[in-house]
């Protein structure tokens, strides 16, 4: 506090002179002041951990994004649903963010690759340059020594051996079980496992047993023995389709020794098996269940667990309901599921409304690619996207998408760097484009590249320049 002194000898100076000396105040900024005036430097809307995806189209921020870091406080769960027709870069952002999760060391991603072309999926190449041979679950090769998951197989809990079977037979029945086809298999299942104990109980095991049943099950019900076996004669031609079948060889003996569970990248090749017939949901369901009882353990990990043609499991009422528990169980164990589907009616319109709609609310993460103005408005009734969210999803060129991560809407222009380009690109429409449309696209990219150089020069320059006059004021 000055002096009364010195404020008379201001007053008096001022009466005769009519002037007072005036100081120059400090200029005081915040770092939020100064990002609200160069929106480019701002820190990006979900945090600053985890793996760059892009950047927001409006602001030019940064966008990164990492379901592991965001649970918990931004985001209630950390499943993802990627949405958007063909063409306009679903493929390219879920191997981009793979390749960018691996990079950490606690990471750990299983793929369902069920696309492909010339023999092999779409995941071949990215395998390839990390050293993994994909898990090629194929009939033909299968009878050759090939590769075998045994839904019976004793890391599975006898209860979730039980679950699959029913599972198998009531997707490829498309209705669930009665009460009497279910205690057979049930009564089967159970005399399997307590009599085979030299070996890994298979399905021809249950097969022989269904169409044979052993006279005590009939007696514990006090029902003819015929009575048990007519009961269980549907159930044995379902399961016999996976031993003797068009599936044969894949699923009708012990599991394949030598799966590496513990490789940093895991991929299931079903590029083999048809993506319209009944055959992938029930494989689904296998790999799954498979998958829940033997990969995902109480450790340090975080697992990503990334599904392509997901509309397979959530469209299944009976596979739903598998998922849904690998789902819940899986969030306390870093799991992060991620579904790819081409469109939301293919799995809200079905028998499988009800559990797709549970599947969905599971999904914190959204992200929706170029669609439709019909199917974008029904897209968004259901995700419940804002309205200015669901007018621009028809405009979206490739690339870019609407990002809704629990309420935070943003539209994302997803990068690819030249390192990923050769890895993600990977479908004949990209590698038969001209040289020309090529090159322009490359210069595109490396002059977009060069601005956001120069942004990230400008920002750390504007950060220091911000410290040196805070340190200025304080002094």
């Amino acid at each position: 506090m000055r002096d009364p002194l010195s404020v008379l000898t201001d007053a008096f100076t001022s009466f005769l002179f009519g002037k007072v000396e005036t100081t120059r105040l400090p200029v005081r900024t915040s770092t939020g002041q100064a990002q609200a005036v160069y929106l480019p430097t701002a820190a990006p809307g979900l945090g600053d951990s985890g793996v760059i995806i892009g950047r927001e189209v409006y602001s030019g921020k940064g966008y990164i994004y990492d379901p592991f870091q965001l649970y918990g406080q931004q985001l209630p769960a950390p499943h993802w649903l990627v949405l958007g027709e063909s063409g306009n870069g679903k493929s390219a952002l879920e191997k981009t963010y793979v390749l960018r999760q691996l990079r950490f060391r606690d990471r750990q991603v299983v793929v369902l690759d069920a696309q492909g072309e010339d023999g092999v999926g779409e995941w071949n190449l990215i395998a390839q340059a990390l050293g993994i041979t994909p898990i090629r679950l194929d009939p033909m090769a299968a009878l050759n020594d090939g590769i075998r998951l045994n839904p019976l197989d004793p890391s599975i809990t006898t209860t979730g051996q039980l679950a699959l079977l029913r599972t198998i037979i009531e997707v490829a029945m498309g209705h669930g079980l009665d009460e009497r086809s279910g205690f057979a298999l049930k009564v089967a299942h159970a005399y399997v496992n307590e009599t085979i104990v030299e070996r890994q109980p298979v399905l021809t095991d249950i097969v022989e047993q269904l169409r044979h049943p052993e006279p005590e099950s009939a007696e514990a019900m006090n029902v003819a023995i015929d009575d048990v076996r007519a009961w269980g004669l549907d159930v044995a031609l379902v399961l016999d389709r996976l031993v003797d079948g068009d599936l044969r060889g894949m699923f009708d003996g012990p599991t394949t020794v030598g799966i590496d569970l513990d490789a940093p990248l895991i991929v299931f090749d079903l590029s083999h098996i048809d993506r319209n017939s009944i055959a992938m949901p029930i494989l689904m369901a296998i790999v799954g269940v498979w998958l829940e009882h033997t990969w995902i353990r109480p450790d340090r990990k975080k697992r990503i667990f990334l599904v392509e043609e997901a509309w397979h499991i959530i469209n299944s009422p009976f596979v739903a309901q598998l998922f849904q528990r690998l789902l819940k169980f899986g969030r306390r164990l870093g799991l992060s599921f991620v579904a790819v589907v081409h469109h939301l009616s293919d799995v809200v319109d079905g028998a499988a409304a009800k559990e797709a709609a549970a599947i969905l609310k599971m999904a914190s993460t959204r992200t929706i690619y170029a669609q439709k103005a019909d199917e974008a408005r029904a897209t968004g009734r259901v995700l419940g996207l804002p309205r200015w969210a669901v007018e621009i999803i028809p405009t979206l060129t490739p690339g870019i998408a609407v990002w809704d991560v629990n309420g935070n809407v943003q539209v994302v222009k997803h990068l690819v760097t030249e390192t990923e380009r050769p890895l993600v690109f990977t479908d004949r429409a990209m590698t038969e484009s001209s040289t020309d449309h090529l090159a322009a696209e490359d210069a595109l990219h490396a002059a977009e590249l060069e601005q956001e150089r120069r942004a990230a020069a400008f920002m750390e320059q504007h950060l220091a320049d911000l410290d040196d006059s805070s340190e200025s004021t304080v002094a």
